[in-house]
């Protein structure tokens, strides 16, 4: 097995460069020379406050240092990746808040044994310089029910803390307060986490090994392997029992929740979970909070404090009063903090319904008229021919397309049938026009549903007050037509349906000039247009559509749209010459 491919220069300096990345991105950011540590560019503004100094392994993205910023940390130290930072680089963060006038620094610290030792150590030697220092340890994972002497792990509820204790910070809240009012707030957090997949540090192999179709519960942030293994669930069942396993009373390290109690609700991508499931998980997490009697206060979701590349999330919960709230949504300029709402979700009308739309004229409203009939044989004719041509057009789509443009043609067929034997047809032609629209807007589906409907829709308009005549239809067919250039993009030469329905339609301008009597001759001539212009599309090079997309020298078969199209004339054209 080798390493797993990441989008790195080097193992040994992923670190620096991503530290140089995030600040060269934000004006709000500094490095400290030689050490890596994100600091506040605007120091000068910590005087006479407390100063937040955090960190740890790098891998966690975004944190710690993108929680820099005004109202939440003054300082960021990285380590490598999953490692502690050293004493050295920690104690000059301390020092870089210190002497740029903080009154008392307070070290926000994950309950891992080298993040400790490694912030005590400069906790110690910040003190022997005389500067004010406090440790908070965030310890609050859910997973071992009988922690050992190492005691629990602090995983993304750090954040939390980050963003209550910058809050009082900013606010000139003094060091000793800050410590006991975040220390209380703790005991109200818990998070849990379940993964789909390991996570690699550069340069390695997979952090444990996870057979597919299995999911871990319980995981750290370091790649560390959880206390139970099962079979991937659905979402709502795997935060279920992320819930049952962070609220049961038997474990030792469980959250006290109980009905009628608020929470800030934070579920973290720990890396790879697309957008996608991370609204779904989401979604089940309030729900199933809310089923509870648990009200959800505040929401955030996304990438808070992830592993690397691990496909899993975290759920973190904290019990939370109107005066934790109240800081939480405090502002802060840290750019990794989100923009969130600060109205509860539990509460809160989430749907809005549609307003009034604007009256459609009911079948009822309409009457038959002497175009009835005709237009009705018409459209049958129209709806058999593309359901005899399915298999025809799908062979000639899977040469340049996905395959399917017989079957998208056979959906309008039968959805027009069924529209047919339930309704009448009317005798206003720009009614039927308007009716068929809909129809192929909401059945058709896709680029050809969307494109035939601009059509119709487009020549209904031109069809209105009830004109029947041919020069009406003629002009209507040519204002669906442009309406079909104008919003699709292509035109003649590029190898659609527009290359047998635009010579079809300029043909059939003529009828506008025509006497009764040579209207049949008009239509078969663009019948025969329309046949020819799709026969066209063989030599043609796509400029438009899915079929540009593909070597031309693989594209020799006419282009089904078109062909389609040359279907529809002639099946219209038979029609009426069975009415002769």
């Amino acid at each position: 097995m080798e390493p797993k491919k990441k989008l790195i220069n080097s193992s040994d300096g992923c670190v620096d460069e991503a530290l140089c990345g995030l600040v060269r991105a934000s004006g709000g950011l500094s490095l400290l020379r030689g050490h890596r540590v994100v600091l506040r560019s605007d120091l000068d503004n910590l005087r006479g406050k407390v100063a937040l100094v955090s960190g740890g392994g790098s891998g966690h993205e975004p944190a710690h240092a993108a929680y820099v910023g005004v109202g939440m940390l003054s300082a960021a130290v990285a380590g490598d990746v999953f490692a502690s930072p050293p004493p050295a680089s920690i104690l000059a963060a301390i020092l870089s808040v210190h002497s740029a006038g903080a009154s008392g620094v307070c070290l926000v610290v994950t309950n891992y044994t080298g993040d400790r030792l490694n912030f005590g150590l400069a906790a110690e030697q910040a003190r022997n310089r005389g500067v004010a220092v406090e440790t908070v340890i965030v310890a609050e994972d859910c997973a071992f029910d009988r922690p050992g002497k190492a005691g629990r792990r602090g995983l993304c509820g750090t954040i939390l803390i980050h963003k209550l204790a910058g809050a009082l910070a900013e606010e000139g809240c003094p060091l000793a307060q800050i410590v006991a009012k975040v220390t209380a707030v703790l005991k109200e957090i818990g998070t849990l986490g379940v993964s789909l997949s390991p996570c690699s540090v550069p340069g390695c192999l997979p952090s444990f090994d996870l057979p597919p179709g299995d999911m871990e519960l319980g995981l750290g942030i370091h790649g560390e392997p959880g206390i139970k293994r099962s079979k991937v669930t659905s979402a709502d069942e795997a935060v279920e029992s992320m819930i049952d396993h962070m609220t049961n009373a038997d474990s030792q390290s469980h959250l006290p929740l109980e009905s009628g109690d608020a929470v800030v609700v934070c579920v973290n991508n720990l890396g790879a979970l697309s957008g996608l499931e991370m609204a779904v998980v989401t979604r089940a997490a309030i729900a199933l909070l809310e089923g509870r009697g648990v009200a959800v206060a505040r929401v955030m979701s996304g990438s808070f404090m992830t592993s690397l590349e691990m496909a899993g999330m975290s759920l973190t919960l904290m019990r939370s009063d109107q005066e934790t709230l109240r800081l939480f949504d405090a502002k802060t300029s840290a750019i990794a903090w989100p923009n969130l709402s600060s109205a509860p979700s539990t509460g809160r009308s989430y749907v809005t319904d549609p307003r009034a739309l604007i009256a459609q004229p009911q079948d009822d409203a309409h009457s038959e008229g002497p175009l009835s009939p005709v237009m009705r044989k018409a459209l049958e004719r129209v709806c058999s021919t593309l359901l005899e041509k399915q298999d025809e057009l799908n062979s000639l789509d899977r040469a340049a397309g996905d395959g399917d443009c017989g079957n998208t043609h056979a959906q309008a067929a039968r959805a027009i049938r069924e529209w047919l034997r339930d309704h009448m047809v009317p005798g206003c032609p720009g009614d039927l026009l308007s009716a068929l629209a809909g129809l192929v807007q909401e059945k058709m589906g896709g680029s050809s549903g969307a494109l035939y409907s601009l059509f119709l829709t487009a020549a209904a308009g031109q069809m209105s007050e009830g004109r029947s005549n041919a020069a009406s239809w003629a002009n209507a067919m040519h204002a669906g037509t442009q309406a079909m250039r104008r919003y699709g993009g292509a035109g003649i030469g590029d190898r659609t349906m527009l290359d047998a329905l635009c010579p079809a339609v300029d043909e059939l301008m003529k009828l506008t000039t025509a006497p009764p009597g040579g209207w049949m001759a008009v239509l078969q001539t663009v019948v025969q247009r329309a046949a020819l212009g799709a026969e066209s599309t063989r030599d043609l090079r796509a400029r438009a559509g899915r079929a540009s997309y593909i070597a031309a020298e693989r594209v020799t078969l006419p282009d089904p749209g078109a062909v389609a199209v040359a279907f529809i004339f002639r099946a219209v054209l038979e029609s009426l010459e069975g009415e002769k």
